[in-house]
């Protein structure tokens, strides 16, 4: 019953506006910036750091400039007002924004919607239906068979918006954002439609943490900033990238990882970069902008040689640019210390010693990232042990963390007081198959271990996990949390799970497997 409420208002609210405008003389695709002049409402040809020129840009502090857009915020304050009126009690804003944007859409009371189907008078296409001058929806890119000229596309994965004109489709921005991008004079953030951040100028971030498709331990982690993606590490085999390449393209919806990092040359970081064949693999997949690797390496297995030899094919036939962590520390051959992904946001290699020492293990030569976004900090440091967290935190004047991804995957080698004092972590994703005896049968060693928990809980009870057994194997997995995304805006910030929200500690495996320390933040 509440999805029928949902769908009938957000559908009135609709055909209001379009009969406003067009008792006003103006057509649908005008109303949403179809043909695209540089004063097109509410969706703007999209500029770097994901910045709109002119469409929906903000001059003053982030406020809105007499915009004719609709956006989703706006939308669901309204079925909030609707539900206070009724006395209904409204969904979330994340269950509204699922129930609004179904894969097949709504049909009107007389339409019927199908993959060739006509909407009634009153309806609205599905999701292959064709209607000139209205609205299609999908969960990726346009195919371009779909649709017809006049037609306007919504990717409801990405909010990316495309017309189709002379038969193909073309781009036209983005309307997605709880606050919105900033405009290109923006300097504060303001109300609905400014993007702020720490020091008011933070643009929007999300942050993934991706399950691998099989109850090995492994990372995976993709961050996105308007149409700019960072991808750091691809594990745990070959076979996972059978489930992350379609996962990354729904994020990464043109193609391109502006920025790769793998941060060392075991095989629970870099196998799907390579995939079963090369082929079927990241590499193969995606264009790659700068890619960031290891200085140094000890293993010489013959995934560490594949990863190698598809990383130069992407530098040799794709024209993407490589470094090492070192020459990044260094600034020597083009590397930079520091890369700016969008308006308040960079992230920076830190220095510690193995990027030119020698260590026993490869573990000490992961190369370490801080993300910035305005005030907030985000820390990355693969699998970096003792000795190297060590390094890192004399090395560097670490900042407190907002969101710290514990080393190791929870292993006790990792995530030690020397670190953990200086960064004062607020909150703490795993990545791992918690309670696999994949590396031991000793439980209390097993990820996310017990030594690792004892040092974390004394800054947070906040600490999450992708992936579980069910039975102690990498054979019978479920998902924990599932994927682990974070949102931030530089002042709003949000951690959830494709599976739940609950923290570590309150879970069943947890009470079965784990203490909680009685000096632990409670």
């Amino acid at each position: 019953m509440k999805k029928k409420k949902v769908f009938s208002f957000l559908l009135a609210v609709i055909l209001s506006f379009v009969l406003a405008f067009g008792l006003c003389g103006c057509s649908l695709s005008e109303l949403f910036g179809a043909g695209g002049g540089d004063n097109s409402a509410g969706v703007g040809t999209q500029e770097p750091n994901g910045s709109e020129d002119d469409g929906g840009s903000e001059d003053d502090g982030g406020s809105e400039d007499d915009g004719d857009g609709l956006s989703a915020r706006t939308v669901y304050e309204m079925y909030v007002e609707s539900c206070a009126k009724s006395g209904d009690t409204p969904l979330t804003y994340e269950e509204w924004l699922a129930s609004v944007k179904g894969a097949d859409g709504a049909p009107g009371k007389d339409g019927a919607p199908g993959k060739d189907g006509a909407p009634g008078k009153d309806g609205t296409p599905g999701k292959n239906g064709e209607d000139g001058n209205g609205w299609l929806y999908g969960s990726g890119a346009p195919a371009s068979t779909l649709g017809r000229n006049g037609d306007l596309y919504l990717n409801y994965s990405t909010w990316d918006v495309y017309t189709k004109d002379n038969g193909s489709w073309t781009f036209r921005g983005n309307i997605k954002g709880e606050k919105g991008d900033p405009g290109k004079d923006s300097t504060s953030g303001g109300g609905e439609g400014g993007g702020s951040g720490g020091d008011g100028t933070a643009a929007e971030l999300e942050i993934h943490f991706l399950e691998l498709g099989n109850g090995n331990a492994g990372d995976c982690t993709l961050i996105k900033t308007g149409n700019t993606e960072v991808l750091i590490d691809a594990g745990s085999k070959r076979d996972s990238a059978a489930t992350l390449v379609p996962k990354i393209k729904t994020y990464c919806t043109d193609g391109v990882l502006d920025y790769v990092i793998a941060t060392h040359a075991h095989e629970d970081h870099i196998a799907s970069f390579v995939g079963n064949n090369g082929t079927d693999g990241i590499f193969a997949n995606f264009k790659c902008g700068t890619i960031i690797d290891f200085a140094r390496k000890k293993t010489t297995s013959g995934i560490a040689s594949d990863y190698i030899t598809w990383r130069d094919k992407e530098v040799s036939q794709d024209g993407a640019v490589h470094y090492t962590a070192l020459q990044c520390w260094n600034q020597t051959d083009g590397a930079q210390r520091s890369y700016e992904l969008a308006e308040g946001i960079s992230f920076e290699i830190l220095y510690q010693k193995y990027y030119e020492t020698s260590s026993d293990t490869d573990n000490n030569y992961s190369v370490c990232t801080l993300f910035t976004q305005g005030d907030y900090h985000y820390l990355f440091t693969g699998d970096l042990e003792k000795e190297g967290e060590e390094s890192l935190a004399a090395s560097n004047d670490l900042p407190h963390c907002k969101l710290y991804k514990g080393g190791h995957h929870g292993s006790k080698t990792s995530s030690n007081d020397c670190l953990l004092q200086e960064i004062t972590p607020e909150n703490v994703c795993v990545c791992c198959c918690a309670g696999s005896s994949e590396y031991t049968d000793n439980n209390a060693n097993q990820f996310p271990t017990q030594d690792m928990i004892n040092r974390v809980a004394k800054y947070t009870k906040n600490i999450y996990v992708t992936t579980l057994s069910l039975d102690g194997t990498t054979k019978n997995y479920t998902s924990m949390n599932g994927e682990i995304t974070v949102r931030s805006d530089g002042v709003d910030f949000s951690i959830h799970g494709s599976n739940n929200d609950t923290i570590l500690k309150d879970t069943e495996w947890f009470k079965a497997n784990r203490t909680w320390p009685a000096d632990g933040v409670q």
